[in-house]
């Protein structure tokens, strides 16, 4: 008799995504969909898989990621998959790798995504055929940046857009929308966008809200500035009419702690007007390119990459510049292009953050730095790890929700982030008494502990602890296309 499934998982525990308790039961599977979840006869899948022992979770959607280039040179994603991921949202920041019209030097921050222009893609579609063609073992969620379209238009740093700047951009994020983007992302701190005033944001996301879309920003102030900075977030969104996830929020240098109680209370009213969602990772660093003005606001900096000096990865600004016997200051300046990890938040925020109801998980790892932050490798262990079994700052079933259930509610990826009949067979088994990081900052890229098998689209891209040669990740496209004249396609 031929067994009906093609995969039975026997004997895990389903914590399914929706933030209930976890419970006993067989997971079967027929090519990429969960067909079953429940007690099955013996010896009904052609594979089965005693998970005694391990939680099985809906795969990890990471929604905060650079990984824009790292699924087209790397397609295998090591740094995702080790740790549980399956799904990953791109161009996050205001950077992303298309539509990207450019000649000559790449400007920071684009340059954390390639180093030359013919890194980038001329169009979005263009874009999503590479992805097509390499076959990454994760899914691929992509956003268009501002600071993309921004370079493609021409438009001088210093300055806010011109009107026909404008049309350009809303044109070429319009082609991207057709070609599958599912949202609009802006990155206001950086020099290359902090010129661009709120009506120009406006202008673009109101595209993204028109094609039913996501508009993530890394708000323009994440320091004493915060609450300034989630207004304007919030009255984008309200204007542009469309659903705002705020990213990797956070209270950024000393003067700034103990601002999340007000900044939440403010996410909490403003959620009752508009659809709001935030994410965060689980470390009191940041990491981004080297600015010079950063380093006052943070207890140490570290280099994570140099052009000029690539022996100063992985060490600390300040004893670079005893060695060269000079200013931190004008240290960061002689090692620029760099990138840098930033000691600089405060513990207390960074749990009271991720206990909010609306926070999502996201790494916002730099996957191309020589020594990169060890959220890279390291952030969903950490959080069921440290956060959940040692700390006890929330249940395994809450914080597997914030990586699985909430981001595909709140970006709105349809049949994804759950464990349920019908749903795409994405999942991750881990043992719940061992899962931990182990990346860390001297050693950034260690892969975490506990983490047993992972399924992508109902085929095994880890098994026993080891990659496997699946390639079965896709382009995840916006389904929730609207014409602007109306009516869903």
């Amino acid at each position: 008799m031929i067994a009906p499934y093609d995969l039975v998982l026997r004997n895990g525990t389903v914590i399914d995504g929706s933030g209930r308790a976890g419970f006993g039961a067989d997971v079967a599977i027929t090519g990429d969909r969960i067909v079953m979840v429940g007690t099955l006869p013996p010896d009904c899948g052609t594979v089965e898989l005693d998970v005694s022992g391990l939680a099985v979770a809906p795969g990890f959607i990471d929604v905060h990621t650079h990984d824009d280039r790292l699924v087209l040179i790397q397609p295998e994603a090591e740094p995702k998959v080790s740790q549980g991921v399956t799904t990953v949202v791109t161009g996050n920041c205001g950077i992303s790798l298309a539509p990207m019209l450019l000649d000559g030097e790449v400007p920071a921050p684009l340059n954390l995504l390639g180093k030359a222009s013919a890194d980038f893609f001329g169009s979005f579609a263009g874009y999503v055929a590479a992805v097509g063609i390499a076959k990454p073992a994760v899914n691929v969620v992509p956003l268009v940046g501002h600071m993309a379209l921004r370079a493609s238009a021409g438009v001088d740093p210093e300055r806010a857009a011109s009107p026909q700047e404008i049309s350009r951009m809303r044109a070429l994020l319009t082609e991207a929308f057709e070609a599958g983007a599912f949202g609009f992302s802006t990155g206001l701190a950086y020099p290359f966008s902090r010129n661009a005033p709120m009506a120009e944001v406006v202008a673009l996301a109101s595209v993204a809200g028109a094609h039913g879309g996501i508009y993530t920003t890394h708000m323009r102030d994440e320091g004493v500035g915060v609450l300034q900075s989630l207004d304007e977030a919030f009255q984008t969104a309200g204007a542009a009419q469309v659903r705002l996830v705020i990213s990797h929020h956070k209270c950024l240098g000393i003067a700034a702690w103990g601002q999340s109680e007000r900044t939440l209370a403010a996410i909490d009213v403003a959620a009752k007007s508009i659809e709001l969602g935030l994410d965060a990772y689980p470390y009191t660093a940041s990491s981004t390119v080297l600015l010079p003005g950063n380093l006052a606001r943070s207890h140490e900096t570290w280099v994570t990459w140099s052009t000029p000096f690539p022996e100063a990865s992985g060490r600390r600004v300040d004893d670079i510049a005893a060695d060269w016997g000079c200013t931190p200051e004008e240290a960061a300046e002689r090692l620029l292009p760099a990138g840098a990890i930033y000691v600089n938040m405060d513990e207390a925020d960074v749990r009271r953050i991720m206990q909010h109801p609306l926070c999502m998980i996201g790494s916002d790892g730099l996957p191309h730095d020589r020594h990169p932050h060890p959220r890279l490798w390291g952030t969903f262990p950490r959080v069921l790890g440290h956060y959940v079994r040692d700390i006890g700052l929330f249940s395994l079933e809450q914080a597997v929700h914030r990586m699985t259930g909430l981001p595909a509610r709140q970006f709105g990826i349809p049949d994804r982030g759950t464990i349920s009949a019908g749903a795409f067979a994405d999942l991750t088994m881990f043992d719940p008494a061992t899962i931990r990081d182990r990346a860390d900052f001297q050693h950034p890229t260690e892969p975490a502990a506990g983490i047993h098998h992972v399924l992508v689209n109902g085929q095994p891209v880890l098994r026993d602890g080891r990659r496997t040669n699946a390639a079965p990740g896709r382009v995840i496209a916006n389904p929730h296309l609207v014409h602007p004249g109306g009516g869903l396609r």
